[in-house]
């Protein structure tokens, strides 16, 4: 009786096992869920949407014979909603994969539930530096930027060029808090210093109170810890101040080609940022560029668009690869195949979650170089990814999961 029972257990606890690593025989579902109305909308958007569809055609829209199913709802730049989506994404239309959401708050949210639910998270347009560090999932991934590498990339940079003295319009969200808190632990650690810093709400549309604080602050460097459609607002307006003419300089912490583009390069020369895609870098990025133009009204892709499409090819090749549609399975099979595109060859996730892609050092243009619509930056250097990468170790991941060999 005792043999037949532990048997019996030994049998179950096989079939539960296999059961968590079925192969592909179903429509494999994803998602990019991001801000399609508000104020982030231009830098992800439907755009992340357009990229995240040719990343599947370059699948050839299946994986193991099976056709991917592309979703693409609308957060509209609010937790609470974003929250309720992904729950429905997961819990009701069965999506394997989320992808973009584009604000750290909601990034934050959903990452603890698709770490419960051992479903695939990879974040692009979002990016406190939390997803990978202490809110780290063996399910989760970060692809494009984050609130550490931004400030070790530009603060230094600034400060060496003898901006040592800073003022913050921060907004008012997990992004804009933890860009602040980073870019200033890089000033004081540079020997600058920071004289104050004000907080704004996300969307607003009058930053001159804000302005004429920082302008009263006498610090060198003015910078903006926004976003997309606040930076633009923004540097409106602080150009009606006369900010960024004179002695006293903006840093924009991160911005986007469309931000560039709206303003224009008259409004926004010699702006530097890191980006990490540019259409006009290389030929691969050009190719993109292009197809992305054909397909999205002629508009040039973000680098957060450009993420998306990386970040859903490099999934659906191990999907493939894996046979499998299980969450940590497939994001183990991720880290363990080096990315394949355009947007960061050769590169690999961390155990962390983190992709280790290089970025490129950007500077607006001034008009009389601009030869396009779109051509509107030029490429000062490229900046390696384990140069400005937060290391593991300081990050405060307790979930850590090691990439899989092949």
């Amino acid at each position: 009786m005792t043999f037949r029972m532990g048997l019996t257990a030994v049998l179950m606890a096989s079939l539960a096992t296999s059961a968590l690593a079925e192969p592909i025989t179903k429509p494999l579902k994803i998602a990019v869920l991001n801000d399609k109305s508000s104020v982030f909308s231009d830098a992800g958007g439907v755009g992340s949407v357009v990229a995240a569809q040719l990343a599947v055609d370059d699948a050839g829209g299946k994986v193991r014979g099976q056709p991917v199913v592309l979703l693409g709802p609308d957060h509209q730049n609010k937790t609470d909603v974003g929250v309720s989506l992904a729950r429905d994404l997961y819990d009701q239309q069965g999506v394997d994969a989320i992808f973009d959401i584009g604000n750290s708050a909601i990034s934050l949210a959903v990452q603890n539930m698709a770490r419960e639910r051992g479903k695939v998270l990879v974040h692009v347009g979002s990016a406190t530096a939390d997803i990978f560090g202490k809110a780290c999932s063996p399910t989760g991934a970060m692809w494009l930027y984050d609130t550490y590498s931004l400030a070790q990339g530009i603060a230094k940079a600034v400060v060496q060029q003898g901006g040592d003295s800073w003022f913050f319009i921060t907004a008012d969200y997990a992004f804009g808090i933890a860009m602040q808190a980073e870019v200033s632990k890089v000033v004081t650690a540079a020997g600058g210093k920071v004289l104050g810093a004000v907080r704004h709400p996300v969307g607003t549309m009058d930053f001159s109170s804000f302005l004429l604080q920082a302008q009263s602050s006498g610090a060198k460097v003015i910078a903006l810890a926004n976003a997309s459609g606040d930076t633009v607002t923004n540097i409106k307006q602080a150009r009606e101040f006369q900010i960024g003419e004179g002695k006293q300089k903006l840093a924009v912490l991160i911005f986007y080609l469309t931000s560039v583009h709206a303003l224009g390069a008259e409004a926004t020369q010699g702006v530097q940022y890191l980006t990490g895609y540019y259409w006009d870098n290389d030929e691969p990025s050009r190719t993109f560029g292009k197809r992305f133009a054909a397909k999205h009204g002629g508009k040039m892709p973000t680098h957060a668009q450009a993420g998306v499409y990386s970040a859903v090819r490099h999934y659906l090749r191990a999907a493939e690869a894996a046979n499998d549609n299980d969450g940590l399975t497939v994001m183990r099979k991720m880290k363990a195949m080096p990315v394949d595109d355009f947007f960061a060859p050769g590169a690999r996730v961390r155990e962390d979650g983190r992709l280790m892609n290089d970025m490129l050092l950007a500077e607006v243009k001034k008009p009389s170089e601009v030869k396009g619509e779109w051509d509107l930056l030029k490429i000062k250097s490229k900046i390696k990814a384990e140069d400005i990468m937060r290391p593991i170790a300081d990050g405060g991941c307790t979930q850590l999961d090691p990439p899989v060999k092949q």
